[in-house]
């Protein structure tokens, strides 16, 4: 049953996916910070649903060896997919969300510098919204999650480098608290 879902969700965001009709330049369209961990690194041993920490334990979503720690979706220059490097923290985020069903996300879209504010705008609400569609397809309800775009107003480095927009290329999920 999962493997047929994400086959289906594979191919609903692929279709789904593409650019704006703006053509990203050859040597910008790849930069993308770090790697985002496999699904096999799973959730830490601890399981997703986490519901009672014993003492000393870890908070999943803080312990730093464990996917739910990562928060971010990197993209390459002006597009909204979610790629494959990605995925495995937007399912683990989707597990996490249908075992806790009163906890709320906000997924925020962002984006660097380039581009006029209205389409960075855009362009980080599709991002948002991609993020958004990908963990309700996979569980999460529609009232967990709401999408929101920053376009360019919160960059993670502020710098006018071509490391500094891949940084700056984001959704992030946040949970109360950190928004």
């Amino acid at each position: 049953m999962r493997v047929v879902l994400i086959a289906v969700l594979g191919a609903l965001l692929a279709a789904c996916a593409g650019t704006s009709g703006r053509q990203a330049p050859a040597a910008v369209e790849e930069a993308r910070p770090g790697a985002a961990g496999t699904a096999a690194q799973g959730v830490g041993g601890q399981g997703v649903q986490g519901a009672a920490l014993g003492a000393g334990a870890l908070d999943p979503l803080k312990d730093p060896a464990n996917i739910l720690s990562k928060r971010s979706v990197y993209y390459a220059f002006d597009r909204y997919d979610i790629t494959s490097e990605y995925r495995p923290i937007v399912e683990a985020h989707a597990k996490y969300l249908r075992a806790h069903p009163d906890t709320r996300v906000l997924v925020q879209g962002n984006t660097d510098e380039r581009g006029s504010r209205e389409y960075n705008v855009a362009l980080g609400q599709r991002r948002a919204e991609g993020v958004k569609s990908m963990l309700v397809l996979l569980g999460a309800q529609e009232g967990q999650v709401e999408a929101t775009s920053l376009g360019e107003e919160k960059p993670r480095d502020p710098a006018h480098t071509e490391a500094a927009w891949a940084q700056n290329r984001r959704s992030d999920i946040l949970y109360p608290g950190e928004y």
